[in-house]
């Protein structure tokens, strides 16, 4: 299996991909799992992170076969 992570709006735009499969041998937190996807291109302080649809702090550990998504500040009036 692998880890899937996947990249929404801007993001996806900024690093021109939507989704990707890591190696869980090589991912085991959000962190390594964003360097896997985006090289050094810094996350940003305000981008949320979420596994396996629920909301994650930076530093959360994931395993083989979960999803980790990351979304873009969202705002609206």
């Amino acid at each position: 299996m692998s880890i899937t992570i996947r990249l929404f709006a801007s993001l996806r735009e900024q690093l021109g991909t939507e989704c990707c499969q890591a190696e869980p041998d090589a991912v085991s937190n959000v962190e390594e799992a964003w360097r896997a996807v985006a090289g050094d291109s810094p996350q940003g302080e305000n981008v949320l992170v979420a596994v396996n649809m629920e909301y994650v702090k930076p530093g959360a550990a994931v395993k083989d076969g979960d999803e980790v998504a990351f979304f873009p500040p969202v705002t609206g009036g």
